[in-house]
Order: C-alpha cells, then structure tokens, then sequence
C-alpha cells in the first residue's frame, strides 16, 4: 500500500507550496506518511491522458490512497471527477480530498456516494442540453440566423450585385475605405474586388 499525495496548480504564476503544506500537514495529524508526491503545473482542461495524474491512475494499485487538497484539483468537470473516482474504486483505492472531508473508498458509503456524483453529473448533462436547446429556441423566435456567419464567399457576391454602384462611387471620388463601410465589408475586400474586376 502507497500514500501518494497529489498537487496540480493551473499555471506557473501558482506555486505547489500551499497544497503540499496542507497534505503534509493532514498527514501529522493522521499520522500517515506520504510516500510519493505528484505535483504538476497544467490546466485541468489538458486531457487526463497528457496530465501526469493519468498516468499515476494507470499506477495505482489496490489498497492505495490518493490525497488531494481538494478534489477540482483532480479534475474540471464533474463527469471528469466521476471518472478518475471511478477508476479508483475499480482498483480499491481509495481517494482523500482534505478540503470537502471525503474519504472514498470501496465501502457502501463510497458506492452510494459515487452513485451520487453519476446521478448529479446526469442531472447537469441534461440541464445543460435543456439550456442549449431553450437558448436556440429564443435566438429562432427573434428571427435571427443560427449557424456560422456570412462567408467572404458570401460577401463577394455582395459587391458582385452591386458592381455599377461601385463604380460610380470610384469615378465620384468615393474612397474604398468608405466604400467598404457602406457595403457592411473590409477594405480588402472592396480593393481584391477592385482588382478582380480591373479598375
């Protein structure tokens, strides 16, 4: 059986230092010694398979215990969190987090709280599919488009229907500077029009 303690912080502006006081300091008082440390600098939003904490899942073996400082260290998301416990109780590990107090583990307790985190990370998929759907309903009823916006295909064929216009606001002097902010388009793409067309 091996303690490992775990340390994550987003960015090089954080330091581990605080985390690896309060996993050193939990451990005095429980009287357990860590006998690994994993600390890295890396966004949770990196895939768990480029983070180290992945390969120290694919590590552990049964009997082991994983202490965090708190368990978004571990993870981003929910479903992500679910995952890694998940991994855990398969291999009888267990994981500590000290901040929430939580000590799973492969006992019915563990079980029925990690039914919990599934339940509550179906509970968000769907609200959050209800809250896509709900938003795109009200973007439809307003009349607006969905989907990506005009390509410069799009805005190409925009000058295309209004190639007299634009020639007589050249031979008035109009700039195509201004020209562009009449059409609704960049400069660029009045002066590629200009050129495609030989003026």
């Amino acid at each position: 059986m091996a303690v490992i303690g775990y340390i994550r912080v987003s960015s090089n502006k954080q330091t581990c230092e605080h985390q690896h006081f309060e996993i050193e300091q939990f451990a005095h008082q429980n009287n357990i010694i860590v006998d690994r440390w994993v600390e890295e600098t890396i966004s949770s939003r990196k895939a768990l398979n480029k983070r180290q904490l992945g390969r120290l899942l694919e590590e552990l073996k049964e009997g082991d215990i994983l202490i965090s400082a708190e368990i978004s260290r571990l993870g981003r998301s929910l479903l992500e969190v679910m995952h890694i416990l998940e991994n855990c109780l398969n291999k009888n590990c267990q994981v500590w987090t000290i901040k929430e107090h939580y000590r799973l583990g492969n006992d019915i307790q563990s079980k029925v709280m990690a039914f919990a985190f599934g339940l509550s990370a179906e509970i968000e998929r769907n609200l959050i599919s209800q809250r896509t759907k709900a938003s795109l309903d009200n973007i439809r009823a307003t009349g607006k488009r969905l989907g990506r916006p005009f390509s410069a295909q799009s805005k190409k064929l925009k000058l295309s229907r209004n190639t007299k216009k634009i020639k007589h606001w050249l031979d008035t002097g109009i700039t195509r500077y201004r020209i562009a902010k009449m059409m609704s388009v960049s400069p660029a793409t009045v002066q590629n029009f200009i050129n495609r067309m030989g003026w």
